[in-house]
């Protein structure tokens, strides 16, 4: 059958619904068919309410609720709620309270990362090194933002700067036989390979080793530090394969078709190896939870990191055009296709949303036996990227867009 027109005039009631198709699966006829009847009415309808609502249903429809990072939801829902004149004053003074004192937290976190960048002299040792500090932070900011993960975002916080070392090395930087080098160095975790590569690579390489002696000395309560060890190392290794193998694509001239890309840029995006990190220093580093994420890479982590690699991609693909830089899930998807570039993007979305829908799957079938906050921080992986690349912008690249985001969290206190 078909949705009954009268639900139009319940607005709350059709935007919770609209909310709730978000977590549909493959196959969810049902919710297909009510997450298109629900986001065209709503879109047809804002003009004629209250701005106030209008501007949250606009918002929502742009980005659902359910796909934003925690934080920046609470943030724009305390603005919202407060025009509400039915408004709860106490319950929102508590909240934005709860708010600022979560945000001086992280603030401390940045400032502690930013002496780590400076005392390590990456800087002066990498000539191509960026300091991307406040903007990478939002990666474990957006992991999981709880006080008790203080420890894990102030490690992992160095590990995505190492990231972003580690991708212009790739990208930018290095030959395609420096990158071999380098890329067996890391496999076999021995600087040897690596002795006769210029001084940069070497920064490169200890740098994570530091790390990964931080995180193994910090996650040695439960006793499982060997496995944490090959877990990481694992998931490194699949990491820097990916960046390898997109290196040589580029040398070659290669444009490889949409499913070989999307098979690589799983692995480049490195989501095995920050969700290794998350239970190796969120104290979830169980055999059972290191087996599942070390053996395979999980069928939602795969999603999770797709979802990441396509609306980077779809964010990115004017900018990396003016470079001449690399292959994107676009021009794949037009070789393999024959597609124009709007049908590729229209595609790509369509492929997005049912990554979506297999993490949502996944995550019913996972709870049972993963811990929560591990599925929630693979989630939340997609909802970074999600946020980082809205609207087709891309915020890490051009800093202006993310200005007024930074601000708002990690500057700007609640007004109380």
């Amino acid at each position: 059958g078909e949705f009954d027109e009268r639900i139009v005039h319940d607005v709350q009631g059709m935007w919770s619904l609209f909310e709730a198709t978000q977590l549909r699966i493959r196959e969810d006829d049902i919710l297909e068919e009510a997450h298109e009847f629900t986001y065209n009415k709503l879109k047809s309808i804002t003009n004629q309410l209250d701005p106030s609502l209008a501007d949250q249903i606009n918002q929502s429809l742009a980005l659902p609720l359910y796909k934003t990072i925690s934080r920046t939801r609470a943030r724009s829902y305390m603005s919202f709620y407060e025009r509400y004149p039915s408004h709860d004053k106490v319950f929102l003074k508590f909240a934005k309270l709860d708010f600022n004192m979560l945000q001086k937290w992280h603030q401390k976190e940045v400032g502690s990362t930013t002496k780590w960048w400076k005392k390590s002299e990456l800087a002066t040792k990498i000539p191509y090194a960026r300091e991307r500090i406040v903007e990478l932070y939002f990666w474990p900011f957006g992991m999981n933002s709880e006080p008790k993960y203080s420890i894990f975002r102030r490690v992992m916080a160095k590990v995505v700067q190492w990231m972003t070392l580690t991708d212009d090395s790739y990208d930018v930087y290095g030959t395609i036989e420096e990158l071999e080098l380098l890329t067996q160095a890391f496999q076999r975790w021995d600087v040897s390979y690596i002795a006769s590569l210029p001084e940069c690579y070497k920064a490169v390489f200890d740098a994570i080793v530091e790390i990964c002696d931080e995180i193994i000395e910090l996650s040695a309560v439960g006793g499982e530090s060997n496995l944490v060890l090959q877990c990481i190392k694992q998931a490194l290794s699949h990491y820097v394969q990916g960046y390898l193998v997109e290196a040589k694509w580029y040398h070659d001239g290669y444009i490889p078709t949409y499913d070989e890309y999307k098979v690589n840029g799983a692995a480049s995006v490195g989501h095995q190896l920050l969700t290794a990190m998350f239970i190796a220093l969120g104290g979830f580093a169980t055999k059972e939870t290191l087996h599942w994420i070390y053996n395979n890479v999980p069928v939602m982590v795969h999603a999770s990191a797709l979802v990441a690699r396509l609306v980077n991609d779809l964010a990115t693909r004017k900018y990396e055009q003016q470079r001449e830089q690399g292959v994107s899930a676009v021009g794949c998807c037009i070789k393999q296709y024959g597609f124009s570039q709007e049908e590729a993007y229209e595609f790509i979305k369509k492929d997005m949303n049912n990554y979506w829908k297999d993490m949502n799957e996944e995550y019913l079938k996972l709870i049972e036996y993963i811990p929560r906050p591990v599925l929630d921080c693979i989630l939340n992986l997609a909802r970074i990227c999600e946020f980082l690349y809205a609207d087709g912008e891309d915020k890490i690249t051009d800093s202006a867009l993310f200005k007024d985001n930074i601000k708002e969290l990690l500057l700007d206190p609640v007004v109380v």
